[in-house]
């Protein structure tokens, strides 16, 4: 029996996006990437591109210039203002984007219903509570309240990865086969990853928990 088309995938070209993108490629019927003005989306972008055309899903970009001109964050601000450092560390509070999930979500929603989907899909992580609001439990939660509650045909807000690590994220990769030198991760957002900001620092983490080779290019 094939599986319904039935889903719209949140697609930053990032590792757990890419993962979630095959994990449930038979399920997307659109993947939506998000070009808000930070530094790396013109890296994240293309490879978000390259894994929809392989698989044969829809893919469009969304641009919301606005969120560059009128939001707060380091991640807005090119990437000298990208603290270096753990995920951990409270410097890293600079790089979240206001309620930048929320937004995001409430364009697949609205897109969902359009198309008569009955999900949404985003590939937040165990890792990101500490620093992201819009990634935790409690959020999902509510999120997923709201969408069911707001739509006529009642979407639903999907969310696996929510309560494990980007570590076993890139495990699940390692089965799909996925080949993580197409993807893209570093804020800063230059011609190779820094190695040093937050999210290079979880890469590098993820990778070896998985017993992945590392295939990035670093500074």
């Amino acid at each position: 029996m094939e599986t319904k088309k039935d889903t719209i995938l949140i697609l930053s070209g990032g590792m757990d996006s890419v993962t979630l993108l095959y994990d449930y490629k038979e399920r997307i019927a659109l993947a939506i990437s998000f070009d808000y003005g930070s530094n790396h989306n013109a890296k994240e972008i293309p490879f978000a591109r390259l894994h929809c055309e392989r698989l044969g899903i829809e893919h469009i970009v969304i641009p919301l210039d606005f969120m560059g001109k009128y939001f707060e964050s380091s991640l807005l601000q090119g990437s000298e203002a990208i603290p270096e450092g753990h995920y951990a560390d409270e410097n890293m509070k600079s790089t979240v984007v206001p309620f930048r999930n929320g937004i995001m979500l409430s364009i697949a929603v609205g897109m969902a219903e359009s198309r008569e989907l009955q999900y949404v899909m985003m590939a937040n992580h165990g890792g990101d509570h500490t620093i992201y609001p819009d990634c935790r439990p409690d959020f999902v939660a509510a999120f997923d309240a709201a969408a069911h509650a707001g739509t006529y045909n009642g979407v639903h807000l999907i969310s696996p990865y929510t309560n494990i690590t980007k570590g076993q994220i890139a495990a699940r990769g390692k089965e799909l086969g996925i080949n993580y030198a197409e993807t893209w991760s570093c804020y800063k957002g230059g011609d190779k990853h820094c190695g040093k900001c937050g999210t290079c620092v979880e890469r590098k983490e993820a990778l070896a928990d998985a017993g992945i080779p590392d295939p990035t290019e670093y500074e």
